[in-house]
């Protein structure tokens, strides 16, 4: 590159076997134009994008161009899909290279949509601009509600089209991660039945993501313990903010506890833990109050893999690993419960808390009630009134949550800004997603990008958030696609 960008990469995942990976470089595009890129996670990344030519720019972020030191692969994985096994792999995706920033940070680098490869299938390897703007606003949503998640650093139209149920842009998207290894990644070497091969990923993964247990007693089984933890923490905040995953297979389960993969991904408006937004989860499989299940069916699958590592004696090994999985359902109640609290402004315990909360929610189920507004409603926060909120039903339970917050013993002050930490004021909703997604698709990025503003900043309130905190009354026939 003749501009200085400050890439400074270290590709580590290609320097191992070819078993891990295909080397192929991005399919080259007819005309890259950039529609979006974030400044500030450059900045984080250290990155220096803003004395480079646009023309450049957007050749660089397709892939036209590979900067000095990438080494552009496909990764290898399988998955469960919808609880059916198949090997996978990154059939639209390339990982150009390992950015590591000034803070000596290990970041993937790679593009969606940047043509076919060994494991495209019946695929042609490209993504639509929809998409993958959807990906672009969700993650930065997501790492704005303070949510693990990959992040997106730009979109850049191909100047080609897309054939899916109709002609659409095509598009390419630069995601970030701390790395793309899955419960799949596992998955797909433990499938080989080589064990050298298993321990090498073992290794690798304990090496980039949780170097503290290397020279524990039993690596293999605290990366088992590691993860349990991390994705229990991860879907609690997706309960805790209404978002709803729609695709949770396990090639979409990240060892590092990222979210990733923004396919047929919403947020709930009206309380329902039914809901489910994705087409093609026809029997709900991953509906709102199923992903803690699926969640732990999916560690179970990961628990699979690492048997042969956690001790010779393999029986052993089988109870070892199942302890650990059903320890998920547990520290899922207690860390769910907690961030319940959390909302509600409840410090400390209380042996009449869990029962506060279910009358709550089975208040907002019974009643059709917004999820997000009705904790706006209990911060004095709301920007439009709502006559639900007069409900006898609901006044009670509002007397009730001001005794439990008296035993506090601190200020309703402090009560409040816990509240205001775990509580958004907007969210993505479904219609403003896709009323923006419209107008950029027809050249107007502007109500993307003042969404994208108030998307950044969910917890503060803005002059105009009312504006995207309003339902738009469809919700209940409200689909999303996977944009493959």
């Amino acid at each position: 590159m003749k501009t200085n960008i400050s890439w400074n990469f270290d590709n580590s995942y290609s320097r191992l076997s070819d078993v891990f990976r295909e080397n192929i470089n991005p399919v080259a595009v007819k005309s890259p134009d950039l529609v979006v890129l974030n400044e500030n996670l450059a900045k984080e990344l250290n990155l220096n994008f803003y004395e480079i030519d646009r023309g450049e720019l957007s050749a660089l972020l397709t892939g036209n161009i590979l900067p000095i030191g990438s080494n552009a692969i496909a990764q290898a994985y399988a998955g469960h899909q919808f609880g059916h096994f198949t090997m996978l792999g990154d059939g639209r995706a390339i990982l150009i290279g390992e950015h590591l920033s000034s803070e000596n940070k290990r970041y993937d680098i790679q593009f969606k949509g940047s043509g076919k490869t060994s494991f495209s299938r019946n695929g042609d390897g490209r993504a639509a601009l929809g998409p993958m703007l959807r990906e672009y606003i969700i993650s930065e949503a997501m790492n704005s509600l303070n949510i693990p998640t990959t992040r997106s650093l730009a979109v850049v139209k191909t100047g080609e089209e897309v054939l899916r149920e109709k002609i659409l842009q095509g598009a390419i998207l630069t995601r970030i991660a701390s790395s793309h290894i899955r419960v799949g990644t596992f998955q797909y070497i433990s499938a080989r039945q080589n064990i050298n091969e298993l321990k090498t990923i073992l290794n690798y993964t304990i090496d980039r993501h949780y170097p503290e247990i290397k020279k524990s007693k039993n690596p293999t089984l605290e990366l088992l313990i590691k993860v349990i933890d991390k994705q229990c923490d991860l879907i609690v905040n997706w309960m805790r903010v209404g978002f709803i995953h729609g695709v949770m297979n396990t090639d979409n389960m990240t060892i590092s506890g990222e979210t990733i993969d923004y396919g047929p991904c919403a947020f709930m408006d009206i309380y329902d833990p039914k809901t489910v937004f994705s087409s093609i989860d026809h029997l709900g499989r991953y509906a709102y109050c199923n992903q803690p299940s699926i969640a732990k069916w999916n560690l179970a699958r990961f628990a699979e893999c690492l048997i042969p590592l956690i001790d010779k004696d393999t029986d052993k090994a089988i109870d070892i690993a199942t302890d650990q999985v059903n320890s998920f359902q547990t520290k899922y109640e207690q860390k769910w419960l907690k961030m319940m609290r959390n909302k509600l402004g409840l410090f400390s315990t209380d042996k009449m808390d869990n029962s506060l909360i279910l009358d709550l929610l089975t208040w907002m189920h019974r009643n059709k009630v917004d999820y997000t507004n009705t904790f706006c409603h209990l911060m004095n926060s709301e920007f439009k009134k709502e006559n639900i909120y007069n409900d006898l039903d609901f006044k009670n339970w509002k007397k009730r949550l001001k005794e439990r917050q008296l035993k506090n013993n601190t200020s309703y002050h402090k009560s409040l800004k816990l509240m205001k930490k775990n509580n958004p004021l907007v969210i993505p909703r479904n219609h403003r997603v896709e009323e923006v997604l419209k107008s950029a698709e027809n050249g107007d990025l502007k109500p993307f990008i003042k969404f994208l503003n108030v998307l950044i900043e969910p917890y503060n309130e803005h002059k105009d958030v009312s504006n995207y905190q309003s339902l738009s009354g469809y919700e209940a026939n409200y689909q999303t696609f996977c944009g493959t």
